[in-house]
Order: C-alpha cells, then structure tokens, then sequence
C-alpha cells in the first residue's frame, strides 16, 4: 500500500511531517535519486535510496519500537540545547537506521513517564487529541482549596483555543494547603496541568506522570532508566490508536 512520501519519512525516523514537508518545499528531498513534491507516493519496498539536504541514506528498517523512559526534573525533550543541559535523548540506546522519537513532552520541572518510538506514525496517533489517549499525573499543590475552585477544575477553562478540563480529580492525601491529588486528562498541551491549577490560584509543586495510555510508569523503574515495552504491550498500544503491529 502506498502512502504520501512526507509520512514514510516521518514514520522512518527523518524528521516530523512539518520538517520533511520544508525540506520538500526546498527541493532537497530525493527518492530514487529523482526530486519529489509534496503528497508524491510510494510503497516502502520501492525505496532503494533517500536524499535530504545533499546527505544520502540507505534504506534499511529498524523494527518498530516503543521504550518508558522515567524522566527526571531538570532534562529537558530536546535534541541538543544552546545551554547545554541534560536532555532525555541522552541516555536511550542507540538505533541503526532510524530515531527516537518522544511521545509528547513533559516540561524542565515535570518527572516520571515519558514515551518513545521510532515509529513516527504511532507517536502522532498517541499525541492526537482524536485518539482520545488518557495521561495520568501525580501532583503536589499549594494554596487554599474551596468548591468553587475544585468545581472549576471540574467544569474547564479556556486554553489555547479550546476548553480543557481535567477528566478525573482523585485527593490522595495531606491536609490544609498542601495536598496530593491524581490527575488526569486526554489532551497534551503545554503544561496543561499547571494551567489548570494555576488559574484558580492553586501552585504546583510536584508534577510526576505515572500514565500515558495503556501504559503505566512501573514503580521498580529508577529515575534515568528506560524499558523496552514487550511484545504484548506494544500490541495494546497500536490497536489503541488503530494500528496494526
């Protein structure tokens, strides 16, 4: 089955759509030693070589994989940083053919869960907000509690041109103003969760993902430590966002 050149090169690891869809643009982008256009299509057993920005590449696959990573505060989910800082790519193994990619971000200050492919088309289904994928958090906050404030959390605000709300507000323990709750959501924007408890006055002072999806964050996994997700896992999730493996 053939598809638009722009997915398969994302799907192999090349780059985002956005990014090979500029270098299409640009007219730096060669298959089979011939120049492509945006929405050209291909089978993947029909492509012997890639170009991209005059470096030429071999085609070969890595099978498809999916790694939990626990973040750490203080990495950030860049490549390389201008200030040098820890990034999460910096500790994953190292693939022959293709890249990881992350599965959503989590910000400087935010630990636990993170996800990564080198399957470009499972991330963009795992982020998409119409593949309906649950994120579950942790989360340590500061301030003085009403019902009103919780009933706002509960009702949804207005971000980044949509409303969003948590799905399920869980306390979990502590007492005046300082407590720990489970939250949890189906949309990833930038720090949603601390938009959402930053508009009603409330401080978040520790954020840990302990779910993306059908996975959880496995309470023996050490902070800086990844695990290859196995074969009956990583079934689950592509069917989840209606995938074959």
């Amino acid at each position: 089955m053939s598809e638009k050149i722009q997915k398969i090169l994302s799907n192999l690891g090349y780059g985002s759509r956005r990014y090979i869809e500029k270098k299409i643009f640009l007219g730096v982008v060669y298959i089979n030693a011939v120049k492509v256009s945006i929405g050209d299509r291909f089978e993947y057993d029909n492509i012997k070589s890639i170009t991209i920005n005059q470096k030429n590449y071999c085609i070969k696959f890595d099978p498809k994989r999916v790694l939990i990573y626990n973040k750490p505060i203080g990495e950030i989910c860049t490549r390389k940083d201008e200030k040098n800082r820890n990034t999460v790519f910096k500790n994953l193994p190292k693939l022959l053919f293709s890249r990881w990619i992350t599965v959503g971000r989590l910000d400087y200050r935010t630990s636990g869960l993170l996800l990564f492919t080198n399957y470009g088309e499972l991330a963009y289904r795992l982020m998409h907000p119409n593949y309906m994928i649950i994120r579950e958090y942790l989360v340590n906050v500061f301030g003085i509690f009403s019902k009103k404030k919780m009933n706002i959390l509960n009702k949804g605000i207005f971000l980044d041109n949509s409303i969003s709300r948590f799905h399920s507000i869980k306390y979990l323990s502590g007492s005046k103003n300082n407590k720990w709750f489970s939250v949890s959501l189906f949309q990833g924007k930038n720090k949603e969760v601390r938009r959402l408890w930053k508009y009603i006055g409330i401080e978040v002072n520790q954020l840990i993902r302990i779910r993306y999806g059908d996975v959880i964050l496995p309470k023996s996994l050490r902070v800086k430590d990844f695990l290859e997700v196995n074969f009956s896992l990583i079934k689950k999730i592509f069917r989840s966002v209606s995938l074959k493996y």
